[in-house]
């Protein structure tokens, strides 16, 4: 197996050649993880196409590299999720990713605040989801007849915020349903703070989605160590992570 065609560089806030348009966190020969920012769409979809607003398509030439082709997405975040983002950079690397995510075996950890938070201190999360609206086919909900999804949780902190409890959580989707994170949540009496679709967030003025994909862990090369990737909390999250007990030394260890 090649060498990575750099040092990888997993580490928080890691940056190298001239600043990219999105921050890298690791590059080597088959693939990228960048850090999405929250409010950046993966590609021009339906709410893009008559607005003229940044999406991460309009940024892929240029993290190219040096190779003929521009990487594309292995996966999906949301528009207002930031965070931990897996780019393949030619097609036999994006058909190992494609089959180890439908596998399964790609390790994903986000970070969450939200309102109050389960009474546990960990748990897992089993309710079907399905979509609520036929022509709305992100806008889902729990449903006995749906497609099965479950998440893990882990609470890392609790605090008080002048509107009431907060939670800091770790959740792990071992299923990769539209809006999982968000409905579970929702669903358990703990929305995610600053969701304005399945929280009592504003549409407008709200603190911005408290969802970031923390980390990643991928088993891509059969001999190597998998690859482990984290992304520091984005500024939006900063405030209400504190609240919980987060601080920023800890996202060095």
């Amino acid at each position: 197996m090649a060498a990575p065609d750099q040092p990888a560089f997993s580490q928080e806030g890691a940056r190298r050649d001239a600043d990219p348009p999105v921050p890298l966190l690791y590059r080597d020969a088959m693939m990228l993880v960048i850090d999405k920012p929250a409010g950046l769409p993966s590609h021009r979809g339906p709410q893009a196409k008559r607005r003229v607003i940044p999406v991460l398509t309009d940024h892929l030439d240029a993290l190219r590299f040096g190779l003929p082709r521009r990487p594309e997405a292995a996966h999906r975040l949301d528009k207002d999720t930031s965070g931990c983002l897996v780019l393949g950079r030619h097609p036999r690397a994006m058909a190992q990713l494609n089959q180890l995510f439908r596998d399964g075996r790609i390790g994903k950890a986000y970070w969450a605040v939200v309102e109050g938070g389960p009474a546990d201190e960990a748990g897992l999360i089993d309710l079907p989801l399905a979509r609520r609206a036929p022509e709305r086919g992100w806008w889902m909900k729990v449903a006995p007849d749906g497609l099965p999804s479950r998440t893990r949780y882990r609470v890392l902190g609790r605090g008080e915020s002048p509107s009431g409890p907060l939670a800091w959580l770790e959740l792990e989707p071992l299923t990769g349903r539209t809006h999982q994170l968000r409905v579970h949540g929702a669903a358990s009496g703990w929305p995610l703070l600053g969701d304005e679709i399945y929280g009592s967030s504003p549409r407008e003025g709200g603190p911005g989605l408290q969802l970031h994909a923390r980390s990643i862990v991928i088993p891509l090369y059969p001999k190597r160590e998998p690859v482990s990737v984290a992304a520091p909390p984005p500024a939006h999250m900063q405030a209400s992570l504190a609240l919980c007990g987060w601080r920023s030394c800890l996202t060095e260890s």
